[in-house]
């Protein structure tokens, strides 16, 4: 498998690109932008299967996945942290403002076979754990280091947590020089703060600088349908399958992936101007047409980052511009990962 690091000629000349000392991001937030879609019956992993853009069939007790549901366009629909509960019972946690129309979606193409698929978003409730707290939570539970590494508490394995809560490690956020573990937590019951369990709290606008700074974006509803994974670096960071067999736009995914005709990816930068999901990026070669799109944003404490999904010759040189040709400048920083090459 060929690998390539992320070529940003355009790079921060101070240190906004690194992340603080991870002790200024420790902690615990409720994650309500999130919502659940459960999918239970004995045919529940192979419909999901059908219609993923990752291996369900196959997916471990104690390992989740980054997945997209896709349009017959190959187009991202939506995106998912998917596990399971038990074999035949699967959460896929996503936006939560695309949830009512990904469920309708979906259930679709259920026709006969045996699985229910459900809004469980008032059965569980979402956490973000960043920092001490997420290494401390992960200690004690065991939860290994590898990304997407998962695992279920049984009765009385933990005093600080529910019973059958489930823990998910996400990408850390930032360089490996300068990382902050993340991991998702899922309890079964919507609690305000899980009994027994003290951690600090962590605002919402530091869970999405952490998110960012990942540079692994969820599609919202402001960017619905605008995408293929690889705009979004998802076969580089284990949301793409290309040897699981058909599914809604696996044609056009792989023909992106297998034909080196990938024109854009995702690219982690700053500006000093505010950032919104779905603002366009105009580079300094055509002043007319916009070359990226926001995809994530969040404040940062000397401006703004986002991830942006752009053309790829857009981050090889020139000037790259917020909203318009005129508009505050925007620097690329470096990708906390690798890319998978074209194949």
């Amino acid at each position: 498998m060929i690998i390539r690091a992320m070529n940003a000629t355009t790079t921060s000349t101070d240190t906004a690109g690194k992340l603080t000392a991870a002790t200024a991001f420790h902690g615990a937030t409720p994650l309500s932008h999130m919502g659940v879609i459960r999918a239970q019956g004995a045919d529940a992993a192979k419909f999901l299967h059908g219609q993923l853009s990752n291996d369900v069939t196959l997916l471990g007790m104690s390992e989740a996945r980054l997945a997209a549901f896709c349009s017959p366009k190959g187009r991202m629909l939506a995106s998912f942290v998917l596990f399971k509960l038990a074999a035949d019972d699967l959460l896929l946690a996503c936006s939560r403002d695309l949830l009512p129309a990904t469920l309708k979606r979906l259930s679709m193409f259920v026709m006969r076979a045996q699985c229910k698929l459900s809004d469980a978003t008032e059965h569980f409730a979402l956490w973000g754990l960043v920092g001490q707290a997420a290494d401390t939570t992960a200690h004690a539970t065991q939860l290994p280091a590898a990304t997407w590494a998962k695992t279920t508490l049984a009765d009385g394995t933990s005093t600080r947590l529910p019973a059958h809560t489930t823990l998910v490690r996400l990408p850390p956020a930032g360089a490996a020089d300068a990382s902050v573990s993340r991991l998702l937590l899922c309890t079964p019951t919507p609690v305000s703060t899980p009994a027994g369990w003290q951690q600090p709290a962590l605002g919402a606008e530091q869970w999405q600088l952490l998110s960012v700074r990942s540079a692994v974006p969820m599609v919202s509803q402001a960017v619905a349908d605008l995408f293929v994974p690889q705009m979004l670096n998802y076969e580089s960071v284990g949301g793409v399958n290309f040897k699981k067999g058909c599914y809604p736009g696996q044609e056009v995914v792989a023909r992106s992936q297998f034909r080196g005709t990938l024109k854009r990816r995702a690219y982690h930068v700053r500006c000093d101007a505010p950032l919104a999901v779905g603002q366009d990026v105009f580079h300094s070669s055509d002043a007319e047409q916009p070359c990226g799109t926001v995809v994530a944003a969040a404040r940062a404490d000397n401006g703004f980052e986002a991830v942006v999904s752009m053309q790829t010759t857009a981050a090889d040189g020139g000037a790259l511009t917020l909203g318009s040709a005129d508009g505050a400048p925007i620097t690329v920083l470096p990708l906390p990962y690798a890319l998978l090459a074209d194949i």
